[in-house]
């Protein structure tokens, strides 16, 4: 038996058949597709009616002023919070597309959240997509016995890009001792600027393709990508020895581009003694939860996320 997609998530991609994918290093014409692909999965839920909307402001390191974006359940209590980084391979996405999914995670769990509008690359290279994200980690802490927030119990989430930046952040902030981080939830996330070698099984269901890495990466790093001077900071995949950092949890699907360099983070993690719960989709492709959100797997995947916030 061959791998093959979910039924459920097949039907859902039906409309996007036949698309014609963007040249590599065509980061327009990626901006162009795949934006109003993530703001329509994300309004095709409802907006939950009890989750309140706030935006500030946070000064980065050069001086800049990112917009971060503060969702809180009405009533919700003291307690804990996340720091939450969108998609997009650093090249396409902000937090107006993601308003929906992060409201929701609000909604369900009750953990309050954090979005930021790190800036993107090529416009803007590593490190600064990190330094926005640090600069984000270390306004929540200041601010947060005004918002309720035990600084204790602060965890980072992202998906794709924003899960390899949360996994970044992690390791920036055991480099700069502090501020701390209680968990990292890292969803399909991207690690590792070094492109392997395509798996044939799974090239005909990427919806993240290699070429897309191939685009992505560059604009990041410059002519670094995949070579020898990489930090983790970059790409967290290069990091050697996870000591210290905290419990995590990590998901992909067994169809993502991703999958390999997930499951052998999974491992560094776990070798060097960190708590891990990790979860291989079989039939997903990358983003299928959102694309498919009514699939039996996604609903198990969000309520999954869901838990995990909870026990922050």
């Amino acid at each position: 038996m061959s791998l093959s997609l979910d039924p459920e998530i097949a039907a859902a991609l039906a409309p996007m058949a036949g698309a014609t994918p963007p040249a590599i290093g065509d980061i327009a014409g990626r901006r162009a597709f795949w934006e109003p692909v993530i703001g329509a999965a994300g309004n095709a839920q409802p907006m939950p009616s009890d989750v309140t909307l706030t935006d500030h402001t946070v000064t980065a390191d050069d001086g800049a002023q990112i917009t971060v974006r503060w969702y809180v359940k009405d009533g919700a209590a003291p307690g804990p919070a996340a720091l939450f980084f969108h998609g997009g391979g650093y090249i396409f996405g902000h937090i107006d597309l993601f308003d929906g999914p992060v409201a929701r995670y609000v909604s369900a769990s009750g953990v309050p959240m954090l979005s930021v509008e790190y800036r993107r690359a090529p416009e803007f290279p590593f490190p600064t997509p990190l330094e926005d994200a640090y600069a984000a980690l270390r306004w929540l802490h200041e601010r947060a016995p005004e918002l309720g927030v035990d600084r204790d119990r602060i965890g980072v989430m992202g998906d794709s890009a924003g899960g390899g930046m949360a996994a970044a952040l992690t390791i920036l902030t055991r480099e700069r001792g502090g501020p701390r981080i209680a968990r990292q939830l890292l969803i399909m996330p991207m690690l590792d600027d070094r492109i392997g070698t395509p798996d044939p099984h799974i090239a005909p269901y990427l919806l993240w393709s290699y070429d897309d890495s191939r685009t992505a990466w560059p604009a990041l790093l410059g002519e670094a990508a995949g070579g020898p001077g990489v930090p983790p900071t970059a790409a967290p995949a290069r990091l050697d020895d996870a000591t210290g950092l905290p419990p995590a949890y990590i998901e992909v699907g067994q169809l993502d581009a991703f999958r390999d360099e997930d499951l052998a983070y999974a491992a560094t993690l776990s070798r060097a003694g960190v708590p891990v719960e990790f979860h291989l989709h079989p039939g997903a492709p990358h983003e299928f939860d959102s694309i498919a959100f009514t699939s039996d797997v996604a609903r198990r995947a969000v309520a999954d996320r869901i838990r995990v916030l909870r026990s922050l």
